[in-house]
């Protein structure tokens, strides 16, 4: 299988960027320069939005800009933040599936395989939680956005994390199995899996871990894993929400083990895409965490 490596864009919008973010300009000669083989595009202003690109021909200009620096887009963060469906505010559940309609157009126009979504509402749960009204709720919209990207050959992907409702290794399964979509497979982050499996971290209820770890965590998800986040963690979440996206060789995570048990796992894509969210320096560190993974893979034969 060869090997395509790519970085989130959002890394470069969030936390210390969001003030002075990295244009896209500047993005696509920097990974460019790097050697990158593509990124995941970030659909946040000022970057991916799709009001950002309105039109056909400007989203033409967005796919030119990276092409030019041989780069490709191979996979969209929908920015749906604004939309938490599941908790029951009026009107929330039709904005959700307007913005996530106009984000499925941008991939179709601009070429994206794969669009990730999450279950937005957050933890911890309120008081009053209803916990199989709600998830009833998220199995079926993710059914939905799957059904609608399907029409057009598009992946889904549910990136699950500790600071969003069903976080629990066997709730992420569930989910996927109770979607029954063969477009809907889970976006599993490294860090994400550290905290929601390893660590239990943000969890409802009865806290659930595995004692066999993240390599557990991968046979328990065999066949579903449609894309993949890599990046450390130093199993603490970042500002009491996400996990925290430490830099390789920062945190716990023992990669020359784990990389071997996605591929275990039925990963097939030739995508891996290295995740510095929220990291204050993340722009600085970027090259340096391609040369990690740079030397990571050959020694895994890959």
């Amino acid at each position: 299988m060869g090997i395509k490596l790519s970085i989130g864009t959002w890394a470069y919008l969030f936390g210390k960027y969001a003030d002075n973010p990295i244009s896209m300009e500047e993005v696509a000669k920097g990974l460019g320069d790097l050697g990158f083989d593509g990124l995941a595009l970030g659909g946040f202003k000022p970057h991916g939005h799709y009001e950002l690109y309105p039109a056909k021909e400007d989203r033409k200009k967005l796919v030119d800009l990276f092409k030019s620096r041989g780069l490709q887009i191979n996979a969209y963060a929908a920015d749906m933040w604004s939309y938490p469906f599941a908790g029951g505010e009026a009107g929330m559940v039709e904005k959700y599936e307007e913005a996530y309609d106009k984000s499925l157009e941008m991939c179709v126009d601009c070429g994206i395989p794969v669009i990730r979504v999450d279950t937005v509402s957050p933890t911890p749960y309120p008081d009053d939680f209803d916990y199989p009204r709600v998830w009833d709720k998220v199995v079926d919209m993710f059914r939905k956005d799957a059904e609608k990207a399907n029409k057009d050959g598009i992946l889904i992907v549910w990136e699950f994390e500790p600071g969003f409702i069903f976080n629990k290794p066997s709730e992420i399964v569930k989910i996927v199995n109770d979607v029954g979509m063969d477009n809907f497979k889970l976006q599993v982050d490294t860090c994400h899996v550290q905290m929601c499996a390893v660590e239990g971290a943000k969890q409802y209820g009865e806290k659930e871990v595995l004692k066999g770890g993240q390599i557990e965590f991968f046979e328990m998800v065999n066949g579903m894993i449609g894309d993949i986040h890599i990046i450390d963690s130093d199993n603490t979440l970042h500002e009491g929400e996400t996990s925290t996206h430490a830099p390789f060789g920062e945190g716990v995570i023992n990669f020359e083990e784990v990389i071997p048990a996605v591929v275990k796992a039925g990963y097939k894509s030739e995508w891996w895409t290295i995740d510095l969210c929220f990291w204050p320096n993340a722009w600085e560190i970027t090259e340096d965490s391609k040369k990690y993974v740079d030397s990571l893979f050959p020694k895994l034969g890959m």
